[in-house]
């Protein structure tokens, strides 16, 4: 199996990929092994302060030794150097705010994820057109669910994350999927500020615990349907 399949199908299957950052990296590392110990293969750690870099790092170190079934994405990525360098230090999937045509050729030539953020019909054109199959639609909060219903049938080989605003509610996931979503992205509504302030990791993990069986009971119901 190739590791962008890979990739894929861990998103999939757990139907969410959490997202976070922050400047710290002690709780950087216990914010991720709270998230492991909830249940979840794949998180994103977003490129967005000048600790971003050594803290990625530290995290590749840390999953080689504890988790090794873990897959570990960075996300926020806007430029080619900054996708060399994650590349190297171990990062198994990248995720963008928006479409880099030299990042999606530079991943592809390594046979490695991209998911690149798009918020309208050409950008998403040009993403296929590239051989993207993995699309986050950002903002989310911006889009809404109806976006996802319009446009579904025109791409119907693609995969669609929304990412940005997406509540951890059983309404506003279950309308999501019902649009033909394959996964959402949870950033701060998941993994707020407080929280990570607080070092509240217990509360982390129970709230990831409690939306990745929310999402489970989603799409159980649906394939019901």
């Amino acid at each position: 199996m190739s590791t962008i399949q890979k990739v894929t199908d861990a998103i999939v299957e757990q139907g969410m990929l959490p997202l976070y950052f922050n400047t710290d990296e002690t709780e950087t590392i216990e914010v991720l092994r709270a998230l492991y110990r909830a249940g979840i293969k794949a998180v994103e750690y977003t490129s967005r302060g000048e600790t971003a870099m050594s803290n990625f790092t530290k995290m590749v170190e840390v999953r080689n030794t504890e988790m090794p079934d873990l897959l570990l994405g960075i996300g926020t990525i806007k430029n080619l150097k900054q996708a060399e360098y994650y590349l190297a230090v171990g990062a198994d999937f990248f995720i963008s705010p928006g479409f880099v045509s030299e990042v999606a050729s530079y991943l592809k030539s390594k046979e490695v994820l991209y998911s690149p953020g798009c918020m309208t019909p050409t950008e998403i054109i040009t993403a296929e057109n590239t051989g993207i199959k993995f699309i986050k639609l950002f903002p989310g909060n911006m889009l809404r669910p109806d976006f996802v219903s319009s446009i579904k049938d025109l791409f119907p080989k693609l995969l669609f994350m929304p990412t940005g605003g997406v509540e951890t509610t059983k309404e506003n996931i279950e309308a999501w999927f019902q649009a033909g979503v394959s996964a959402v992205g949870m950033g701060s509504k998941l993994i707020s500020n407080q929280l990570m302030a607080e070092k509240d990791y217990v509360s982390i993990e129970f709230d990831t615990k409690r939306v990745l069986n929310l999402i489970q009971t989603i799409k159980t119901n649906k394939r019901k349907l």
